[in-house]
């Protein structure tokens, strides 16, 4: 299965950081040890009113309403946006598979529809497939703690593209955190509390039920492993089948259920740096390992590409190409070390380009696919808003 580009991109920034800074500022969660605790009063199942996304779609989409705090089904309520696929061969359907292509805030309505052809023929003419945006997520009632995409855009303006190199650049990412922790809570400081993994795995549920599933059937990438997991512990009944690709350590990301900020930080606790640079070293390896003509930024050797990659990146440091820094460059090749291709592809055409001395070139995205909003908004502070929910970081940015 393919992880698309989107959600590649969003893990790739420089998550780490942003978390400590908005988590310490102003986001804070429910009791951590507590999220999957005590049952929740009985919520009434949604109804899934399925129309064609758009005009001619093969894909059918629908608004669930659910309650933003599951032990108050009375209280506000939020929408969720779901699409499905039907199965190709209905006589012969086993159910519903739902799917979560990662992140946190990886927009399944957008990723499901371009990940489709990529689910074995089998899977796809016996199962309706579903996918849904979380709940704070992208087509949903998400968090957004901007006015406008001009003011999304200037924020994003005040900070080094990447992660900061340097006091001055580390003294201006705080600050930009930290403004944008102000501009959360103003804006829906009460969604905020609400968008933790616990509370999308309620969500989850109350989804099978809408679809008539009398158990689960469930595909989680990467952050959805955790999903799937947290379901599992709060729905042992109701479980099916799951297939959990690229687990997270659910320990780890939960800082072992203690609510005490660590000295560590979610994805350094997951050991995401670590798996980075051995998939650093990988890709010199084998690039080096081939001709130009299979990896472009090979210089004939995995020794010599190793050398012309340090060489690059000291440049980098130096003087950029464009608005590529070193930081920005190291950021993309994380985004797209996610998929081999055509990950691994664009990442060689990327830094052979820069290795030049030229900008590289915009790649050629495939159509967006036939939902109704291709492009919803998936700002930063929607996956740092479900991390901070799950998991306390530390207080001091300097960390």
């Amino acid at each position: 299965m393919h992880i698309s580009r989107a959600t590649a991109g969003r893990r790739g920034r420089a998550a780490v950081v942003a978390a400590v800074v908005a988590c310490s500022v102003t986001l804070t969660g429910p009791d951590f040890a507590a999220a999957g605790g005590a049952p929740t009063p009985d919520v009434p199942v949604p109804e899934l009113d399925w129309q064609p996304c758009v005009a001619g779609s093969p894909f059918d989409c629908a608004t669930a309403e659910v309650p933003l705090d599951h032990s108050n089904p009375t209280g506000r309520t939020i929408e969720l946006a779901v699409v499905k696929r039907e199965a190709t061969d209905p006589g012969r359907r086993i159910g519903t598979l739902f799917f979560n292509p990662g992140g946190p805030g990886g927009p399944g309505t957008v990723q499901m529809a371009q990940n489709y052809e990529a689910f074995p023929h089998e899977v796809r003419e016996r199962f309706d497939i579903v996918s849904w945006d979380p709940r704070g997520i992208g087509n949903n009632t998400a968090v957004n703690c901007f006015g406008s995409p001009e003011e999304a855009a200037a924020w994003e303006e005040t900070k080094a593209a990447g992660f900061p190199v340097g006091a001055k650049e580390r003294t201006a990412w705080t600050a930009a955190y930290e403004e944008l922790a102000r501009n959360c809570e103003k804006r829906d400081a009460e969604l905020l509390r609400h968008v933790s993994t616990a509370d999308t795995a309620r969500d989850l549920d109350l989804l099978r039920r809408a679809v008539g599933d009398e158990q689960l059937t469930y595909r989680g990438n990467s952050y959805g492993t955790y999903l799937g997991a947290t379901y599992a512990n709060l729905f042992p009944g109701k479980v099916r089948a799951m297939v959990l690709d690229s687990d997270w350590n659910p320990s780890a990301w939960t800082n072992n259920g203690s609510a005490d900020a660590a000295r560590s930080t979610s994805f350094t606790r997951l050991g995401s740096d670590v798996s980075a640079a051995g998939v650093l070293d990988q890709f010199l390896t084998r690039c080096g390992s081939t001709t130009t003509a299979h990896c472009a930024f090979s210089a004939g050797s995995p020794e010599a590409t190793r050398a012309k990659y340090d060489r690059l990146m000291e440049r980098l440091r130096d003087r950029p190409i464009g608005p590529w820094t070193y930081a920005r460059t190291v950021s993309a090749m994380v985004s797209g070390f996610y998929v081999v291709h055509p990950g691994w592809t664009e990442v060689a055409r990327v830094l052979q380009e820069l290795s030049q001395g030229r900008e590289p070139q915009p790649s050629a995205f495939p159509p967006p696919p036939p939902v109704k909003n291709p492009n919803p908004y998936t700002g930063e502070e929607q996956s740092t808003a479900v991390l901070c929910g799950d998991s306390p970081n530390p207080r001091d940015p300097g960390v």
